[in-house]
């Protein structure tokens, strides 16, 4: 088997720096992980360890401290939580990695495909918005330097995500003897919005994946929007019946890979004491009510402000589930150091107290908000809950809709935003809601407290079925293989 890469923003590990200098390592988040199982030397995949060196930036300061304390960052069968992968993490400077992290990919690049701006007011590309570009093209240039420099003759390069855009074209200029895919876990824009981005930039994103020989894309919504945005491209043929884009004489296919659960990996993690006693929490808290309940980052495209709002107008419109019912609402506290992110956690806070205030009583609380970070939790939630509701207003994929089914011990009903990439893959057993509209969501979570459990056990059946149709070792064994 050929040698393989994988690039992405966050490692497969992470490093800890305790308080007299030790470093410690523990596994990194993220389906990629479990991906990798499908080209190291595990039963599940026909590679050696050797095969693969997984390239990422050092983002803590464990991580810098352990990237200095090896030669050029790279750490050597990095341990079992990576496959017995080589990692290489980039030691790149704190400056140019803050601004092609949180100026460009997540207040520029995200916002632009999950339809976030507030347009009268932003985006607004000055020359400060060119210094941090700058930042970004420094940022892909040094994982491409990297690839680069460790690919074998012929290896494979799977470039991940919107923070490595420009990377699949830099490395191709350098090493045009390796196969490259490009991956995009988020939605991808409309043309119409897509020029929101200044145009030259616009046309450097969408060339630097096209030197990719396969760029993927988790539905066909976002594929095809992606082919829409390269027909306005000069010196560019799009031929939508082969899904090939071809550039300066290069041809990149197009791909549709579906990222679903590993099932037998997360119901036995689910089966653990730690989660077993969290249950036992949440239905003593519970009571013998039932419960709505969803988890999320607090990221704007999660739509948490409106789902709450849902439930509120379901508590007015529907009196008879008050006392009945509890919703439980996990908002984890995601990219803080943005403003943007900042203001919105408060209203989330701010609707969560105002339903608690509204309608709590000595012995019923409506609403448990939980902000801490606690994964064991969250897998319990999932087991008991009657109800989930996943109603972001852009998600590339989404596997809270899929883990949520996977999960359930008795079987829970979806309330599921047509604008998440699962819906389509689950929307003929889930509740279908526009996330825009609060009304159609509050009757939404009413239908679905009323769904008959036997009709709701049989459709958590049929969603969990589907949602494992496509597990992380198929999704990513699937791009390396439309690369032959």
């Amino acid at each position: 088997m050929s040698q393989v890469l994988v690039a992405s923003n966050r490692g497969p590990v992470s490093f800890s720096l305790s308080d007299d200098g030790a470093l410690t390592m523990r596994r990194g988040g993220g389906g990629l992980v479990s991906g990798l199982a499908a080209v190291t030397g595990s039963p599940e995949g026909p590679g050696t360890a050797e095969d693969v060196l997984w390239v990422c930036a050092a983002l803590s300061d464990g991580d810098r401290s352990a990237a200095r304390a090896v030669t050029d960052g790279r750490l050597d069968r990095a341990g079992h939580d990576t496959g017995g992968a080589a990692v290489r993490m980039l030691d790149i400077p704190a400056a140019t990695f803050q601004r092609a992290y949180n100026a460009v990919a997540n207040s520029t690049l995200w916002f632009v495909h999950h339809l976030l701006y507030d347009t009268p007011r932003s985006p607004h590309f000055d020359a400060r918005a060119r210094r941090d570009w700058q930042s970004y093209e420094a940022y892909n240039a040094a994982f491409a330097d990297a690839l680069a420099r460790d690919a074998a003759q012929g290896a494979k390069a799977a470039v991940q995500d919107y923070h490595l855009s420009l990377a699949p074209r830099m490395l191709r200029d350098r090493r045009p003897d390796l196969k490259i895919v490009h991956f995009s876990h988020t939605p991808w824009a409309p043309p119409e919005y897509y020029r929101l981005l200044p145009d030259d930039i616009g046309e450097q994103i969408l060339d630097g994946i096209l030197g990719a020989d396969h760029a993927g894309f988790l539905t066909e919504r976002w594929a095809a929007a992606f082919l829409d945005c390269c027909e306005h491209l000069p010196g560019t043929k799009v031929d939508r019946l082969a899904q090939t884009v071809t550039r300066g004489g290069h041809v990149t296919r197009i791909g549709v890979h579906g990222l679903g659960v590993d099932a037998d990996a997360l119901r036995r993690r689910a089966a653990e004491e730690d989660v077993a006693a969290r249950v036992r929490s949440l239905r003593e808290q519970v009571g013998g009510r039932q419960l709505i309940v969803r988890v999320d980052r607090t990221e704007l495209s999660k739509n948490i402000v409106r789902g709450l709002a849902a439930y509120r107008e379901m508590l007015v419109n529907h009196p008879e589930w008050r006392g009945r019912v509890v919703h439980l609402a996990f908002a984890y506290p995601s990219r803080y150091d943005l403003p943007e992110y900042r203001a919105y956690t408060a209203a989330v806070q701010q609707a969560a107290e105002q339903i608690i205030d509204e309608f709590g009583t000595p012995d019923w609380d409506p609403l448990i908000l939980q902000v801490n970070d606690d994964y064991p939790r969250s897998l319990a939630a999932y087991r008991i809950a009657d109800v989930l509701l996943v109603n972001p207003i852009r998600d590339g994929m989404n596997l809270i809709a899929k883990e949520g089914p996977v999960l359930s011990d008795r079987g829970c009903a979806l309330v599921l935003s047509r604008e998440a990439g699962a819906a389509a893959e689950l929307a003929e057993d889930a509740l279908m809601v526009n996330p825009y509209d609060v009304s159609q969501t509050a009757e939404a979570l009413h239908r679905a407290l009323l769904m008959p459990p036997g009709t709701r056990e049989e459709r958590c059946r049929r969603l969990a079925v589907a949602a494992t149709a496509l597990p992380p070792q198929q999704w990513f064994a699937d791009q390396l293989a439309a690369l032959d």
